[in-house]
């Protein structure tokens, strides 16, 4: 079987499924494992990739509201892979192609369409449902309850320790500063697996714009700042939107020293097995007395 991944989630869901000789061709998104950069890429930006920080999340919310893709199919390039499986992401996936997309392009580059997925996940156990999804396609079933096993034992050792705790801190998890955004989906379910009180975004809702104001009403204990699509020095350069207000050093984690930065673009916003090690960044993020991972990717904003 060869397979197309045009999802990064996917994409590591694939690997993780044992199937890395089928995976052909990826979107040019899929960054991990690192050998995957090596095969043929089959998608491309709308945007210029160059695009300042808050130009790139501008689109992104466009991208929402007209619910519009923000990648191209390279469709000779599809045809050139001849894949029997591609995995993408229906209409309403802002961070990645429509099914409308997919099919378009595959009625144009062959004569018998290969099978598509399309990965619809909102909350945790949309994820684990995909993970099936993809694995019945590729006829290894069995491997998907084997991995499910093993993100699910880590996920619930970590939600044990860190909900016996007593009193959970309120938490505000950010996917853009510019504007101010919320996080929604999986990410409010992954806060009460780390021990914390989510006090914007529901579990499987889209994510809130907010005012700095009502940031501030909340006054949260531990602020995470996850943006998409940018690496930690970015995200440290663009944390300078938040910290020119002059009430960001009244708010309680800024005194206290709760604020978080992190890619939400490798881990939290990207859901496939990454998403256990997302879990134990929030944990840490949370109960740092408790927790000590040791991941680089989360970083204390002092």
């Amino acid at each position: 079987m060869r397979i197309v991944s045009l999802i990064s989630g996917a994409t590591e869901i694939i690997c993780s499924l044992g199937l890395e000789e089928n995976l052909v061709g990826r979107s040019h998104e899929c960054d991990f494992p690192e050998w995957v950069k090596d095969l043929p890429v089959c998608t491309e930006p709308r945007f210029i990739a160059h695009a300042s920080n808050t130009s790139v999340e501008s689109i992104g919310q466009q991208a929402l509201q007209e619910s519009v893709s923000l990648h191209r199919i390279i469709g000779h390039r599809l045809r050139e892979l001849t894949p029997d499986l591609i995995v993408t992401q229906p209409p309403g996936g802002v961070c990645g192609l429509t099914r409308h997309d997919v099919e378009q392009a595959l009625s144009r580059c062959f004569p018998h369409q290969p099978r598509v997925v399309a990965l619809q996940p909102k909350r945790l156990d949309d994820v684990w449902s995909d993970v099936r999804r993809i694995a019945r396609a590729a006829g290894v079933e069995h491997r998907a309850e084997q991995c499910l096993a093993d993100w699910q034992s880590r996920m619930q050792a970590v939600a044990q320790r860190a909900n016996s705790w007593g009193r959970r801190p309120r938490v505000v998890c950010l996917e853009s500063i510019t504007p101010l955004i919320a996080c929604g989906n999986w990410i409010p379910e992954l806060v009460a697996w780390a021990g914390g009180d989510n006090l914007f975004g529901d579990p499987g809702e889209p994510a809130k714009t907010l005012r700095f104001e009502e940031l501030c009403q909340a006054d949260p204990d531990v602020l995470v700042v996850m943006p998409r699509g940018l690496g930690l020095s970015r995200i440290r350069d663009a944390m300078s939107a938040l910290t020119r207000w002059p009430a960001w050093s009244q708010l309680l984690a800024v005194r206290q020293g709760h604020v978080w930065i992190t890619e939400g673009n490798t881990f939290f916003n990207r859901p496939g097995p990454r998403l256990v090690e997302s879990l134990e960044m929030l944990a840490e993020a949370i109960n740092p007395a408790a927790f000590a991972f040791g991941h680089h990717t989360l970083e204390n904003f002092a």
